[in-house]
């Protein structure tokens, strides 16, 4: 996706072939770059969990012989732990950074062009925009030749993954700042406002973890409610069969959950964090790294 667009094809069954082609050759690049983004979390946060047990056993949280495995699951520090999003993204700016700074340095010796030119070719390259005002490997004859593609072809290939890793970090960090301003301009100093959105809702609509809220709500009152069922008819309103289905399985979730935290003697808070290192959701690369962070931090 680079399109430089120095070498075209000329022929009709060449632009065909080229049509074909693509279509394979561009999906199976980003499997590729998808395939690097999840071994490059993977390893950013296996070497982040590690420096935090450090930090842990510095400061007498750990014990000194502690080791990963089945007691882990017992250290309140260590459950649900993943690195911040900041610090992925820390990092990763922080290598794109140096992998440019040694491209341009290998560009200006070669191809004659001034440090802030090669820095510019890198970005435009890496990013995969592809003006094609700076092309390198074009001059006729150049000295060790196959070294110098080679070398080419390397910056670039890392360099194009390293970036989009880069950029699907960036875009998580400018979801929190969007929903960080979207709170901040929330319509608080009106009340007619709340009462409308209020009042648009059905009483009895399932809403995603309402009614697992309103059954700890319930299990917290001193026993005043049985379950969420007993809760909706002393207050009059009207069940229906889906919702009371939904209710037992809920109820029975949490009879489940109970039963495991009390043969295994702790609560299982395994995604406590989740919502505070940023990786909570996602679609496409941005699933990638939550499911793979949250695989790291369970299993070691």
């Amino acid at each position: 996706t680079l399109g430089f667009g120095m070498t075209t094809p000329a022929t009709v069954a060449g632009k065909v072939f080229l049509i074909i082609y693509g279509l394979f050759g561009c999906a199976g690049t980003i499997l590729f770059f998808n395939l690097f983004l999840e071994r490059i979390i993977s390893l950013l946060a296996f070497i982040m969990k590690a420096c935090h047990e450090r930090q842990l056993r510095r400061s007498g949280l750990l014990p000194p012989n502690f080791r990963r495995g089945p007691a882990m699951a017992g250290v309140g520090s260590l459950v649900g732990w993943k690195p911040s999003v900041y610090h992925v993204m820390l990092i990763l700016g922080i290598f794109a950074v140096t992998l440019s700074c040694c491209a341009s340095a290998m560009y200006t010796a070669v191809e004659g062009w001034n440090y802030v030119d090669s820095l510019y070719y890198c970005f435009v390259t890496f990013s995969t925009i592809g003006f094609g005002d700076l092309v390198s490997s074009q001059n006729a004859a150049y000295q060790n030749q196959g070294l110098y593609r080679f070398g080419n072809f390397i910056f670039i290939l890392m360099g194009v993954c390293c970036i989009y890793s880069l950029f699907n970090v960036i875009s998580i960090v400018i979801k929190q700042v969007l929903n960080w301003v979207l709170k901040k301009f929330e319509c608080r100093c009106c009340p007619k406002c709340h009462k409308s959105s209020a009042r648009l809702g059905r009483r009895n609509a399932i809403t995603p973890g309402a009614r697992l809220r309103r059954h700890n709500i319930s299990m917290d009152a001193d026993g005043q409610y049985d379950s969420d069922t007993e809760g909706r008819r002393l207050s009059g309103e009207m069940i229906s069969m889906r919702e009371l289905t939904a209710s037992n399985k809920v109820s029975l979730a949490i009879l489940q959950k109970q039963l495991s935290e009390t043969a295994n003697g702790y609560p299982r808070n395994v995604c406590i964090n989740t919502r505070q290192n940023g990786f909570s959701a996602g679609v496409g690369a941005l699933a990638i790294m939550n499911n793979r962070l949250a695989e790291t931090s369970d299993s070691r």
